[in-house]
């Protein structure tokens, strides 16, 4: 039987379809090589946010009670001494640290210490890919990726895999955004830095289900 995403679609509730949004460098260089390694660097760059799922190491200089390595749970909150429970999922770990220095601040008379937060571990960054692809399954990456490297962690499209038709599956509250991508042309013999330019280079996010019909 055809692997159907629409079916798939329906199957999981109240859906959105929405235009894919190109995220491929609007200039394109000469070479063929470099707008891909650019969309690439750019997931890269991309600061990291917090999801639920990570683990993050709480500093606070001075303070050797106030060391923690917590686990964000998975309604997206920690728990940290003298603060209590903080949102800490969506958040940049520099804006986690404001956050926690906030909380501390009625407990100090002058300055709060310096307050660091690193992730350990970006468990929580996680996403699916299933369909027509050599290895499904879900991923891990621990940074952003695009959907072009999704599909290189699940070992590539296999030859029969329609890849004008490819879906991301994205949760926003109580409905699944779904997001087409075309990435066909990159595919087919004599592919230039035109069709890398055209290509639904689309940034996954934690969560996400690529579906490849």
């Amino acid at each position: 039987m055809k692997f159907s995403p629409i079916r798939t679609l329906w199957s999981l509730g109240a859906v959105v379809l929405v235009p894919a949004v190109l995220a491929a460098p609007a200039h394109a260089q000469t070479t063929g090589a470099a707008p891909a390694a650019t969309a690439s660097a750019a997931a890269r760059e991309t600061p990291y946010r917090i999801n639920a799922g990570d683990e993050i190491e709480i500093y606070v200089w001075g303070e050797e009670r106030l060391q923690r390595r917590v686990k964000v749970l998975p309604d997206g909150t920690v728990a940290f001494p003298l603060v209590g429970q903080v949102v800490a999922q969506g958040l940049l770990p520099t804006e986690l640290q404001r956050v926690i220095s906030q909380g501390l601040s009625g407990q100090y008379r002058g300055e709060v210490p310096q307050v660091t937060v690193s992730v350990v571990s970006p468990a929580g960054m996680q996403f699916s890919i299933m369909g027509r692809v050599r290895s499904p399954g879900s991923f891990t990456p621990g940074r952003y990726v695009n959907v072009l490297e999704a599909l290189s962690l699940a070992g590539g499209p296999n030859e029969f895999a329609n890849l004008n038709d490819i879906v991301i599956l994205r949760k926003q509250g109580q409905t699944v955004r779904a997001i087409p991508v075309r990435l066909g042309s990159l595919f087919r013999t004599g592919a230039n830095s035109n069709d890398v330019d055209r290509a639904d280079l689309i940034r996954i996010e934690s969560g996400d289900t690529v579906i490849v019909p």
